[in-house]
């Protein structure tokens, strides 16, 4: 069943699956610490609205996942039930708290802090500036990401088995695909099953987008208990611990922060909830020592490339414990969890 949602080109995606690397070097172990505790989901509550609302034949709810990107409050919502991209998208959501509204737009619920405005837009650095233009997003799948392979990047099918592993405990919670571009692995945590909500998050408009259109024809991902949201990962529109599992693949890299993502990340983690994260490394275990001190602390303006040892410090440093990698080349793929 397609979903009567504004009108997009359909682009036809024939590229073969990656072919797997070669064996990866473990500097650690690969699974996660089994004394992980699988984490809990809460059941939304109902709530009832004003007597003049209640007079629309649409049902109300309130909506625990999604919450207020100013105050963090849990976001009031008006319309159809359930938690797929038709429900939502036919949804309008309401802080009770500072009384701001947020709408679905161009398919996707903007919980941005500057959502509904007309004629503000924020400077961005040139790194996230890139990654909103309609080509880059267009391009993205279609030869952009495989060429990380280059870099030591096992292919999306086999980064996605990795990261499986480790979120066994969080399976049957809620899954935030942050920075999730296109929706690479967003649609394949969705598809898995393995989660009772999975929210593609981005800041790229372009990008959601972009993933829409891959899934727009695939009722299996449709139907399924995904949503498409925009929003900033350094003020991530959900109550404090109120989600299971964190990913983000070849994202870190791309943050203005990555101190102040992964802090965000811990605040909305869940006691045991599992942060799970890949990116592409300054310098690794096999960059000579004496290379090392010729290498810029940062190798072009746009992008805060870190080595193994800082991104486990900034990780640390956010709270997170059980720290564990796995490195081939500049390709690092870690996970941490929230005590």
């Amino acid at each position: 069943m397609a979903v009567a949602l504004q009108p997009s080109l359909r682009f036809h995606h024939n590229s073969p699956f990656f072919p797997k690397s070669p064996h990866l070097s473990r500097n650690s172990q690969i699974r996660p610490n089994p004394s992980f505790a699988t984490a809990s989901i809460r059941a939304s509550s109902a709530v009832a609205l004003d007597t003049e609302s209640s007079r629309e034949a649409q049902s109300t709810s309130d909506v625990e996942l999604f919450a207020c990107a100013i105050c963090y409050e849990p976001l009031i919502r008006k319309g159809p039930s359930g938690f797929n991209l038709q429900a939502i998208y036919r949804s309008g959501f309401k802080c009770r708290n500072c009384n701001k509204s947020y709408s679905s737009k161009n398919l996707y619920l903007d919980l941005t802090v500057t959502s509904g405005t007309k004629e503000y837009n924020e400077f961005q650095p040139a790194g996230t500036e890139l990654f909103r233009s309609p080509l880059v997003s267009f391009v993205y799948e279609r030869g952009w990401r495989q060429n990380f392979n280059s870099r030591g990047f096992p292919g999306p099918d086999e980064e996605f088995s990795m990261a499986q592993e480790y979120f066994k405990p969080a399976e049957g919670g809620v899954l935030i695909d942050v920075s999730c571009g296109s929706g690479l692995f967003s649609r394949k945590f969705a598809k898995s099953g393995s989660y009772s909500r999975v929210v593609a998050l981005d800041f790229s408009e372009n990008m959601l987008r972009q993933c829409f259109d891959f899934i727009k024809n695939d009722d299996a991902i449709l139907n399924s208990n995904l949503a498409l949201v925009r929003a900033d990962v350094s003020r991530l529109p959900f109550a404090s611990g109120s989600v299971d599992a964190v990913h983000a693949g070849a994202a870190l890299h791309c943050w203005p922060s990555p101190s102040n993502a992964i802090a965000e990340i811990n605040r909305i983690l869940r006691s045991g909830g599992v942060f799970v994260g890949s990116t592409f490394l300054r310098v690794s275990s096999s960059t000579p020592t004496w290379l090392r001190p010729l290498i810029r602390e940062r190798i072009t303006s746009n992008y805060n490339y870190l080595t193994e040892e800082e991104i486990e410090e900034v990780c640390k440093s956010c709270g997170l414990v059980n720290y564990t990698k796995i490195v081939q080349q500049s390709f690092i793929m870690f996970s941490a969890q929230k005590p």
